[in-house]
């Protein structure tokens, strides 16, 4: 028996597909998790039917970078106001007395909330394993919230006493990373079409795992036909320790290892200069804006407008949790816009772009083709935003979404299957997850003395 659900009626339709078009008063046919038509007063025996009259729909959001287990560590005292490399020095010990509990029930939490905020595919960069923590507790929680997943299994193999930024408690043996990244791309990466769940590889940062690392990490990657990712250029600090410590700027030291290509895309880049920039658009190498997470912890603007204008490949991210610290994906994408504007001025990305970087862009970014519009054939990740409330009363353009429009979408398809309806997950039980996720916070602040 197929599943059939029609959506009818939409005030706007926002495709995003190859002529941007823009759809009034469309119907939109959804048959077993693929878009399968779209036009005005479609009759579909025996399809569900959900009303779309007074909304505007567009694609899934698609987020780039996140760092789920982040999202029990909002707002601690002693990294509010810090930089990058103290900030992290202020997290790490917190980190380490994670287990899969709060790495799993963190993932659900921060996973959710992206969700409500009309992402449909996330990616994730979980880059620690303290006392039995694994890759599977964040891939268990994706498939409970029932959002489309791109975990990467992340890494950090110098300590402090190697001269690297983490703690020796929580690097690990370069032979055992490379073995178990092999394991979690052969037990869990989907590379067909319409894949719930793929895996990547990505060693934490340049200043967190060796040149060797790097090097075998991209060897093995493409080996097994899976994607790579890594920080890279995030702020001066992280120029400051390249130079120092290769030689070269990060574009040219990623380059030597094998890390650009479209199969490879990079978290931040907020100091690229023109020669890198030139370099990704040449080798199509991703790149994951992080806008408000860079403004959280004083990065600065990306350049995202020279970035995209050379033909790179951009989407958004929101970053781990405790660097944001929010997990709004419609947000972000509004701060995007914003910041741009700031650093180029009012003409320099209008709310539109920004909301195709959002989709579309984080789509080709994460290498997936079959995602990020509304297109027949494309995956039916489809995110339903209700303009009739007050954050749109009085707006003369409903579909400029960034500008005047909801931050809580108000139903949210996966794979055609509804994960939110009238702003709520259907999948969990969300207060009973929000009342775990403090407990465990909680408990961690206790056992910290805090």
């Amino acid at each position: 028996m197929t599943n059939t659900i029609l959506l009818q009626g939409a005030d706007t339709v926002l495709t995003m597909d190859d002529a941007r078009r823009e759809l009034s008063g469309a119907d939109i046919l959804i048959r077993d998790g693929v878009i399968a038509e779209i036009g005005a007063n479609l009759q579909v025996a025996g399809a569900e039917i959900v009303r779309a009259t007074g909304c505007v729909v567009t694609p899934g959001l698609v987020n780039t970078h996140h760092h789920l287990f982040q999202t029990m560590t909002r707002a601690v005292p002693g990294g509010q106001d810090a930089l990058l490399f103290g900030w992290l020095r202020t997290l790490y010990p917190i980190w380490s007395r994670f287990g899969p509990e709060e790495m799993r029930v963190s993932a659900m939490t921060g996973l959710a909330e992206l969700a409500l905020s009309g992402c449909t595919l996330s990616s994730d960069h979980l880059y620690l394993f303290p006392n039995g923590s694994r890759l599977d507790d964040t891939i268990e929680a994706a498939r409970e919230i029932g959002l489309r997943f791109h975990p990467t299994r992340g890494a950090m193999s110098i300590g402090e006493t190697d001269g690297g930024l983490p703690p020796d408690a929580l690097v690990e043996r370069e032979e055992a990373i490379l073995r178990d990244s092999q394991r979690v791309v052969d037990a869990f990466h989907d590379p067909r079409p319409g894949a719930m769940v793929r895996v990547g590889i990505a060693p934490c940062s340049p200043f967190s795992v060796s040149r060797e690392l790097m090097r075998d990490a991209a060897i093995l990657a493409r080996d097994k036909g899976v994607m790579l990712h890594t920080h890279l250029a995030e702020n001066d600090e992280d120029i400051a320790y390249s130079l120092a410590n290769f030689g070269c700027r990060p574009g040219q030291y990623a380059e030597e290892l094998g890390w650009t290509g479209d199969d490879v895309w990079h978290a931040h880049c907020v100091k690229l200069d023109g020669a890198e920039i030139d370099l990704f658009a040449r080798a199509r190498t991703g790149v994951a804006h992080c806008p408000c997470s860079n403004c959280r912890l004083g990065s600065g603007v990306a350049p995202v407008r020279a970035i995209r204008d050379a033909g790179v490949p951009v989407g958004l991210g929101v970053d781990g949790s405790a660097s944001n610290d929010s997990g709004n994906l419609v947000a972000e994408a509004r701060q995007a816009m914003l910041l741009q504007r700031v650093a180029r001025g009012a003409d320099a990305m209008s709310a539109r772009e920004a909301l195709e970087i959002a989709t579309r862009g984080g789509a080709e970014v994460l290498g997936r083709d079959d995602c990020g519009q509304i297109s027949p054939g494309k995956r039916a990740d489809i995110a339903v935003w209700d303009v009739t409330g007050i954050e749109s009363a009085g707006s003369w353009d409903p579909a400029a979404l960034l500008l005047a429009g909801p931050v809580r979408v108000r139903d949210l398809f996966v794979e055609g299957r509804q994960v939110v309806r009238d702003g709520h997950l259907t999948t969990v039980d969300l207060p009973r997850l929000i009342e775990r996720q403090n407990a465990l916070a909680k408990a961690l602040a206790l056992s910290l003395g805090q």
